[in-house]
């Protein structure tokens, strides 16, 4: 069963939460992959991890940027995993488009603009579909203090 994070953003922004998300994730020894809605927003986020912190980086490509198997973090806007990710981060809207297909990936986390009323829609759909597939969701709200607190 793979373990379904659903994030709702209130106060920060994605650019603000996803760098530091994907570098838990490597210091856990995973891969990630990063699912986008658009080449843009791919480009976008490409940028950003480049430059996020001026102390540090994020080891990533885009796909179709030399070979997916060998990247730590993966870009994309198309399915698949072909950088053999652990967690896959979903951002922008973008969802899987069958919930039943992910059962390799030990996480799955869903990132969504709480102030956007389609991005809402969108997550209360995908919550519904990832139940249905049988994933152990969870829903996270960030605080005033900026922390995300599990919700019941």
């Amino acid at each position: 069963m793979t373990e379904t994070l659903f994030y709702h953003l209130e106060r920060r922004s994605l650019e603000e939460i996803l760098p530091g998300l994907v570098e838990k994730s490597l210091q856990r020894g995973w891969r990630a992959g990063i699912r986008t809605d658009s080449a843009e927003r791919s480009d976008a986020l490409d940028t950003l991890l480049w430059t996020y912190d001026d102390q540090s980086f994020l080891p990533h490509a885009q796909a179709g940027d030399g070979d997916a198997a060998g990247q730590p973090v993966l870009i994309s806007v198309e399915e698949g995993n072909p950088n053999s990710a652990q967690i896959v981060f979903y951002v922008g809207g973008a969802q899987p488009s069958d919930w039943s297909g992910l059962s390799d990936l030990a996480r799955v986390v869903m990132l969504f603009d709480g102030r956007d009323e389609a991005a809402l829609a969108g997550a209360r759909a995908a919550w519904k579909e990832a139940k249905a597939a049988g994933h152990d969701v969870t829903y996270w709200k960030e605080t005033p203090s900026g922390k995300f607190e599990k919700q019941n």
